[in-house]
């Protein structure tokens, strides 16, 4: 896992839950990977995972060595459509197919599959061009003004057809409700928070229901903090009420593991029934929330074993308040006022420095889907490459929002590991 750069998207449905992992792989150098190494260590960290994982590279010597080699009960590798003009490449997807490799077919902007690529891939991942996303905007538009009830078609689009670069809110409700498609890569957050610029996000419905049912089953409170941690807007708005003057509590409350028992779970209780009136229900908003407990949870896992849980906590807190201002619709140093953060959270979110800048800096740099860029950040940071690909391993092999956590909260899943002293600088 040391020769190689990672980066990663997820594919989003209908349900808006994680469909897909495409994982994307790039050589440090130019010398050859070791790829039958690389995909053990990926079926080790991948034993028990909740989506479908897809291969991504750009690199030709690589991808022919994923195609030879892939386990077809691991994953599926894409294969993008310029690449098969090269009668070698043919040859090697066909040797694929022959032994149950699943593949993905992938055009440039705007482009469409041959006939007969259609049969042969498992799945095809079309990209929309401009001229694409404008004339279904119009035929959206159109719809809305003949004043007709919206109907689904599940016809328009087969059940394999995925969809990349839906970046209009708009349009992901159409293609994923209306117009049947499979699931879509990345999810434009500030388009969808873009609505709420007038009026902040709310917490969702079902993470205050799940939270009040968790209470009334006498959870413990690490299991409280756990759930709890799934809603960032949660976190945030408990650290603000736990502060607020009204409370007039003797001391700061910085972590919301201390909120939870400086409050108490019968107030907790009151205070989340106070916010279901007002709670919401848009779906959209999921991605969002499941994206930033993603960028949480790396952060934590990047940092060494057996770390303290002070150091967890904060890392944790700090990935989780990362976009609290496309939340709430106001700069971030004027969302973060009312909070008593640790300094070395304030200097990452803020300032964009101090000790955890560089754990913040690599989780927001995974999720571009742009290897080199993974590659550039460890750099930067000086943190070695295997250590943080393990990390996003470990964090994106269970993305699902309803068990996915920061480390910091709960009890780290997953296989036992090595402490990495390069992968914590300043945290000594």
């Amino acid at each position: 896992m040391n020769d190689v750069s990672l980066a990663y998207q997820f594919l989003w449905n209908a349900q808006r839950q994680p469909e897909q992992v495409w994982l994307y792989l790039e050589p440090l150098t130019g010398d050859p990977v070791n790829v039958r190494h690389l995909l053990t260590a990926l079926s080790r960290q991948w034993s028990a995972p909740c989506v479908k994982l897809t291969l991504s590279s750009t690199d030709t010597g690589l991808l022919m060595d994923l195609l030879a080699q892939t386990p077809p009960d691991l994953a599926q590798v894409e294969v993008p459509e310029r690449l098969l003009a090269d009668p070698a490449i043919t040859q090697q997807v066909l040797r694929a197919q022959q032994r149950g490799l699943q593949l993905v077919w992938r055009g440039e902007p705007g482009a469409r599959p041959l006939p007969d690529h259609t049969h042969s891939f498992a799945q095809t991942l079309l990209s929309l061009s401009a001229e694409d996303a404008l004339q279904n905007l119009r035929l959206l538009r159109a719809q809305s003004r003949s004043e007709l009830p919206t109907r689904v078609s599940p016809g328009t689009f087969a059940s394999h057809i995925l969809l990349d670069g839906v970046a209009n809110a708009s349009l992901l409700n159409y293609f994923l409700d209306q117009q049947g498609a499979s699931a879509l890569m990345g999810w434009p957050c500030e388009e969808v928070l873009f609505a709420y610029r007038q009026t902040s996000a709310q917490p969702a419905w079902h993470a205050l229901q799940g939270l009040l049912a968790l209470i009334e089953d006498d959870a413990a409170i690490e299991d409280v903090a756990c759930a709890l941690s799934q809603e960032p807007l949660l976190v945030y708005r408990l650290l603000r009420f736990a502060n607020s003057a009204g409370l007039g509590l003797k001391r700061e409350i910085t972590a919301l593991r201390h909120a939870l028992m400086v409050l108490g779970l019968g107030r907790i209780v009151s205070w989340l029934k106070a916010q279901l009136p007002q709670a919401s229900r848009d779906l959209n908003l999921h991605p969002v929330a499941t994206l930033t407990v993603m960028r949480a949870r790396f952060m934590t896992e990047l940092l060494e074993a057996g770390a303290a849980s002070e150091l967890q906590d904060e890392l944790a807190l700090c990935g989780l308040l990362s976009q609290m201002d496309l939340l709430m619709g106001e700069p971030l140093q004027l969302v973060l006022q009312p909070l008593a953060l640790a300094p070395r959270v304030s200097a990452a979110l803020l300032n964009h420095s101090g000790p955890y800048w560089p754990y913040l800096d690599l989780a927001i740099t995974l999720e571009s889907g742009q290897a080199q860029a993974t590659q550039a950040a460890c750099l930067r940071h000086g943190l070695d490459a295997e250590s943080v690909n393990l990390a996003l391993l470990r964090t994106i092999s269970a993305p699902c929002a309803s068990t996915a956590a920061p480390r910091g909260f709960v009890k780290p899943p997953g296989p036992a590991r090595q402490s990495h002293p390069h992968a914590h600088p300043g945290l000594h």
